[in-house]
């Protein structure tokens, strides 16, 4: 479904160590916004729903709604450090349009909702 680089599993695992909560999953997703219409979202969740697909990656528990499944097929998400600081960053094989933010876009067939960046 997705695919999180070793650099971005090792930068979550180290995130979610400071929370200290053993339960914690990442949950991936996208919702309605942005420039372009969609928006990713990206954070720690201890509760798994029935509409949730949960995977393992690399000893790393992810949660995605089933709503976002079919437009973040093939995201891979990654975490680059560079002199300015560091970040994650996605690169989604659905998106034919993305805004300057890097974190707003559109699929052929989900244009969302645009909003503000």
């Amino acid at each position: 479904m997705i695919t999180l680089t070793d650099a971005a599993v090792g930068h979550i695992k180290e995130m979610m160590k400071a929370e200290e909560d053993d339960t914690l999953m990442l949950r991936v997703g996208v919702k309605g916004g942005g420039c372009s219409g969609l928006s990713y979202g990206m954070g720690f969740d201890n509760e798994q729903s029935p509409q949730d697909t949960k995977v393992e990656i690399n000893g790393l528990s992810v949660l995605v709604d089933e709503e976002s499944a079919p437009v973040i097929k093939g995201l891979v998400i990654d975490y680059k450090q560079n002199l300015m600081g560091g970040g994650f960053t996605i690169d989604n094989p659905n998106a034919i349009a993305s805004c300057g933010c890097g974190t707003s876009f559109r699929t052929a067939t989900n244009a969302g909702a645009p909003g503000d960046c």
